[in-house]
């Protein structure tokens, strides 16, 4: 019966540790010294089923394991979807705040449009005026660039009957036409023109100061003459001012570096 003992032990130190077997083997000897002679038929019947439970218990452990493991993805997860969760709810209140700003530019843009109408009806009649202004303007300034100046105004005569131009251009055409007649105040310039003198249509040199004095002089430099304001009218200046208005000519051409001439100036008149 020691054998057996000692059969037993060394079996259960292999298989399963001696501290993990120690009650399994104090159970066996006990029943074979309470029961008799076992035959080792019996040992082993008992070893195959204590290691079927040994095999089932792994199985256990395994299943065990794999569920652990899927709770502990699970909950990787679960975690990765509530940071999506707070990301989302960051990101729909931004666009919540987007679409608020949209839609007071919509209400914005929804009151300027309704309002182009009233603007376009009020700016027609105040364009067609400016035009208006600036022709009798013309017609009433001394006669330079006459023909540049007349066509000028025709085309935004024309302009003003098309319908296929903004009145924003419309506009700004009108304004660009305002600045061209505020620059020749401020300029100097000599451009060539016909004009009829003693029942003779003759080609001259015309020099224009600002818009104080606007001059003549035949091609050959011999006759010089000016426009008188008061008069309305050409009149032909005396041979003192030849040699002046023909350096101003020179000077308008960028030919001389701008210097002192002398021309004759209409006297202001009151305002009445």
């Amino acid at each position: 019966m020691r054998h057996v003992g000692e059969i037993l032990s060394t079996i259960a130190d292999v298989r399963f540790g001696r501290r993990s077997v120690r009650a399994m083997i104090a159970t066996i000897l006990f029943v074979i010294f309470g029961a008799g002679t076992v035959s080792a038929a019996d040992i082993e019947t008992a070893i195959a089923e204590e290691r079927q439970g040994n095999e089932k218990s792994v199985q256990s452990q395994e299943r065990i394991n794999t569920v652990d493991d899927q709770t502990d993805d699970m909950a990787s997860q679960y975690r990765a979807i509530i940071d999506q969760i707070e990301s989302l709810r960051v990101y729909n209140a931004q666009l919540a705040k987007l679409v608020a700003s949209q839609e007071a530019e919509l209400a914005s843009l929804d009151h300027q449009i309704a309002n182009v109408t009233v603007i376009g009806r009020e700016m027609t009649p105040l364009m067609l005026r400016m035009v208006e202004g600036l022709d009798q303007f013309v017609q009433l300034d001394v006669p330079m660039l006459s023909k540049e100046r007349s066509e000028r105004i025709a085309g935004l005569r024309e302009l003003m009957d098309r319908a296929d131009v903004e009145d924003s251009e419309k506009y700004r055409r009108i304004m660009e036409a305002y600045q061209i007649e505020n620059d020749y105040g401020r300029t100097i310039e000599v451009y060539q023109d016909t004009l009829q003198i003693d029942g003779e249509e003759r080609t001259l040199d015309f020099l224009r100061v600002g818009r104080i004095s606007l001059l003549y002089q035949t091609l050959d430099g011999e006759e010089v003459g000016a426009w008188d304001q008061s008069a309305r009218k050409w009149i032909k200046l005396g041979s003192e001012y030849r040699d002046s208005i023909r350096k101003g000519v020179r000077i308008a051409r960028k030919q001389l570096a701008p210097d002192m001439i002398r021309v004759p100036v209409s006297a202001p008149e009151d305002a009445q």
